[in-house]
């Protein structure tokens, strides 16, 4: 199995050797490159060829909201994590709108930063506790999705999708939902994966999103 490419994006010389030191250390991830611009993140894309990119949303020379939406345009195989102190609203909407897949607030440990982007890169969608509570609330206070039309059905997911579903809204990685729900990580993963289908969509973040939509979540 190949290491896991990480391009880091973070303007704070301190922070960025911590992020820096978490993925070398870890056995499964190794360091594309670490930068404190997003004009450089963006110039070394093409070489470093990163699978992760790890990105601050204070840069000095432009939003990482702007890093997040080239990288996603320019290179979307890439998953893209936003680790930021910014947790409001406005930034989590706008980084999910621009392309990112998770984000997570740079309070967490450097354990939980790993395990964070290798969660990502199996194709799920790590959020801090606090970010996945406030998307679960504003897509439940928003408008909800039209209906199926006339003679039609909505999508259907089983109880145990619906589940997983709403564990990973609360911002629980795979390895905790499997846990919670005494299954596999695999078993969990297929249930994502059945969901993408049911949903038409293609993240972990988006079936989450989608079925909230739907109403399809169980208020717990």
């Amino acid at each position: 199995m190949c290491a896991i490419r990480v391009l880091i994006v973070e303007d704070d010389p301190e922070t960025r050797a911590r992020f820096t030191a978490a993925v070398s250390r870890d056995l499964r991830m190794i360091v594309a490159h670490a930068t404190a611009t997003g004009a450089d993140a963006i110039a070394r894309l093409p070489g470093a060829r990163p699978d992760v990119l790890l990105v601050d949303l204070g840069l000095p020379d432009m939003h990482g909201t702007e890093v997040i939406r080239v990288a996603a345009r320019v290179f979307p195989e890439a998953d893209i994590l936003v680790v930021t102190a910014l947790g409001d609203e406005g930034n989590v909407f706008a980084s999910i709108a621009a392309g990112a897949r998770g984000y997570v607030l740079k309070d967490c440990a450097d354990a939980e930063l790993v395990e964070r982007i290798v969660e990502l890169r199996a194709g799920g969608a790590p959020m801090s506790p606090g970010i996945a509570r406030m998307v679960l609330a504003r897509l439940r206070s928003g408008r909800r999705a039209p209906p199926p039309p006339p003679g039609g059905e909505g999508p259907s997911l089983t109880a145990r999708e619906v589940d997983v579903l709403q564990l990973l809204s609360r911002g629980y990685s795979y390895q905790e939902v499997a846990s919670q729900l005494g299954v596999s990580v695999h078993t969990v993963s297929s249930h994502v994966k059945a969901s993408y289908r049911k949903l038409a969509v293609h993240s972990a973040a988006a079936a989450v999103t989608r079925a909230a939509e739907l109403d399809l979540l169980r208020r717990k």
